[in-house]
């Protein structure tokens, strides 16, 4: 019998990778998170992480910063996804939340001061269930997944204010 291997893959019915954000999921529409779909789960997985991030803040022509849009982690590995625009109390049991870069909890859209950014939605397959690390933000949660991140995907959309 051949082995069949499996890739993590992650994907939106909102958009496809390097397609355009719908408005819908940015601060110019009703800022909820797109539903999001993944696959592939690979053995020994025991949580995932999501991490929605933009590296070309502010301005495309000239970054400076990466601003973070939304930090999930100890989400199921028995998940397959997250509806649009899913709410806090609607997560995955065990679920826990870190802050984006408003210094809140949840998602929050892409609102780009000028140009066209690219969102990076990246899924983590951890071969552990991290401790309750009180609302990190993305560096101290990537510290905690360091040694543990066995399997990962990435969807990348792009928006552009008119």
């Amino acid at each position: 019998m051949k082995e069949v291997i499996l890739a993590l893959i992650l994907s939106s019915a909102a958009f496809t990778n390097n397609g355009e954000i719908p408005k819908r999921h940015t601060c110019d529409g009703a800022d909820a998170s797109p539903a999001l779909a993944w696959s592939g789960m690979p053995a020994g997985t025991k949580s995932l992480v999501l991490i929605v991030d933009d590296p070309d803040a502010p301005d495309p022509a000239a970054p400076r910063m990466t601003w973070v849009h939304w930090v999930l982690y100890n989400l199921p590995p028995s998940s397959t996804g997250l509806a649009e625009g899913i709410a806090p109390h609607d997560l995955p049991r065990g679920t826990l939340a870190g802050l984006n870069d408003w210094k809140r909890t949840g998602y929050g859209g892409p609102c780009p001061p000028v140009g066209r950014h690219r969102y990076f939605y990246k899924l983590y397959a951890l071969d552990t269930v991290l401790p309750d690390l009180k609302s990190p933000n993305k560096a101290k949660l990537e510290t905690a997944m360091h040694g543990h991140v066995i399997a990962s995907a990435q969807l990348m959309g792009t928006y552009q204010r008119k």
